[in-house]
């Protein structure tokens, strides 16, 4: 008898909608909104991620004999380094600099999404054995099709830690990284969380919340068809705002945020600021199984302390009453931590096909990961909350 993986096949899908959305999410599950179907489809539709700017689809779907799918990745062929959140620039400056070519590359990701998710997203209904060695197979066909096409690398980036450990098993570099997360310890309300935290880090986050409520400033959480077109309207005026003065350029364009209303409105919490009528400032959430995702910030006026309110605070107020277990506030800001948001692991894994630049790589993750470690460790030492 032969072999099951004698009997599965992996096909490359150059567009997300070249795949039925129910056999894409049985594999996706239903805790990450970020690896939904529909999801990744709003982000092509609308021409956001294409091969014109540089995220070129080549999603993995592996089938079993029947031509079910047993198992898919987000897959994307890229020519630069833009909108990853896990940086190797000065890697391609490296190699370009030894006389080879870095770029086109393959990421395994959602573009734009600093969020930690499975990666090799298989069917939930199979034994853990068999989600194993169904991993396995999708990292080899990663392996085949890059050698195949000749490319420099590929990169799976915010996998979960069972992925990142297996890759490290099958000999792919490992690097880790650090974000901050908020866990709800519990917390039936906001006064609660504000008990468990020391005296002076509790009172400065009332003043910075009274700050903004004496200005006078609204606050509203929308959800579902809540959300009008001209909340996305205002909305994407201050996403532009803060990517221009970020960034240099928004990743997302309008057409994103009206697809991502019409087909995921339930899984988005809107947070809008308004002061004297006018929409003034606002933060994007994604709602998941057991965590509020912060995801897209941006203001048009100058109030203090408003980011942190809209931001953070809304965001814990909200998990709070809905049961969720953690809000992630996305990449960077030391800020968050005396905010109550604590430092956690991200991780990346990597497959370098030049074996003397590969080696080069890993030397500098070996020095890279226990400053990470080191900084972790020092970061949870300061927490906020009250020494037991």
């Amino acid at each position: 008898m032969p072999d099951k993986s004698e009997t599965q096949h992996i096909k490359i899908l150059g567009e997300i909608r070249n795949i039925n959305s129910g056999d894409w999410n049985a594999c996706a599950g239903d805790d990450d909104p970020f690896v939904n179907h529909a999801f990744l489809t709003a982000l092509e539709e609308s021409g956001s991620v294409s091969a014109e700017t540089g995220w070129m689809p080549h999603h993995l779907v592996l089938e079993d004999e029947n031509a079910s799918a047993l198992a898919v990745a987000p897959l994307y062929l890229k020519n630069h380094s833009y909108g990853e959140y896990v940086f190797d620039s000065g890697w391609a400056d490296a190699l370009y600099r030894a006389g080879g070519e870095y770029y086109p590359k393959l990421q395994v990701a959602v573009p734009f999404t600093p969020v930690t998710g499975r990666r090799l997203l298989v069917r939930q209904n199979l034994t853990p054995k068999e989600q194993n060695n169904i991993q396995r197979t999708l990292l080899s066909g990663l392996i085949h099709l890059s050698k195949r096409l000749k490319i420099s690398s590929f990169h799976i980036t915010f996998p979960i830690e069972q992925e990142w450990q297996l890759c490290g098993e099958l000999g792919l570099l490992q690097r880790t990284d650090k974000q901050f997360h908020w866990i709800n310890d519990g917390f039936e309300t906001f006064d609660d969380f504000l008990s468990a935290l020391s005296s002076r880090k509790r009172k400065g986050i009332r003043k910075e919340r009274r700050s903004v409520s004496e200005r006078n400033v609204v606050i509203r959480t929308l959800n579902g068809d809540q959300i009008e077109e001209r909340h996305w309207d205002a909305f994407y005026s201050f996403y532009q705002n803060t990517s221009d003065r970020k960034w240099g350029q928004a990743y997302l364009n309008r057409d994103f945020f009206s697809l991502l209303g019409r087909s995921m409105g339930q899984k988005v919490l809107l947070i809008i600021a308004e002061f004297e009528g006018r929409f003034v400032g606002g933060a994007l959430n994604m709602i998941g199984g057991d965590t509020l995702y912060g995801r897209h910030w941006g203001c048009l006026e100058n109030f203090k302390f408003l980011h942190f309110e809209v931001c953070y605070y809304q965001a814990m107020d909200f998990a709070i009453r809905a049961g969720l277990k953690r809000v992630e506030a996305g990449a960077q800001g030391l800020h968050k931590l005396q905010r109550g948001y604590l430092p956690k692991a991200t991780y990346s894994a990597h497959w370098i096909a030049n074996e003397g630049f590969r080696e080069a790589v890993e030397r500098y993750l070996v020095q890279e990961t226990e400053a990470i470690n080191e900084e972790i460790d020092y970061l949870g030492d300061h927490s906020p909350f009250k020494r037991v």
